[in-house]
């Protein structure tokens, strides 16, 4: 192999590592924003802890009729009305309506875009 070839081919392992780079960079940004737009749904989400956050949509993920969720959603908004008065901190009286079935569903099966899982063409 001479230099010239040899050069050429650390060059490309390197322009694909960088790219490789910023991939990751930019699908890390793009989960933390869905995270934060879906967690600015959640009623008093700015009091609560990404371990408090995360508790409650997997509670709601697992509550298997609309009457439990809403009982979850009503405990939940009046916890964050509790905390809010603690804190001095004014949020609405009512909580933010349901969404209706599907607001938290099952994870992906896929694993996300471009997972194999049903319905998607794979």
């Amino acid at each position: 192999m001479n230099r010239y070839t040899l050069t050429t081919a650390l060059l490309a392992a390197l322009i694909g590592a960088g790219a490789l780079a910023q991939d990751q960079t930019r699908d890390q940004t793009q989960d933390r924003t869905r995270e934060t737009l879906r967690d600015q749904d959640m009623y008093g989400y700015q009091m609560m802890t990404p371990a408090e956050r995360n508790e409650y949509r997997e509670r709601m993920r697992a509550a298997r009729t609309n009457e439990e969720r809403e009982r979850i959603r009503a405990e939940h908004h009046e916890r964050m009305v509790q905390r809010a008065r603690e804190r001095g901190i004014t949020l609405p009286e009512a909580p933010p309506p349901g969404r209706g079935p599907g607001v938290f569903p099952a994870p992906d099966p896929g694993g996300g875009p471009g997972g194999g899982g049903p319905g998607r063409g794979n």
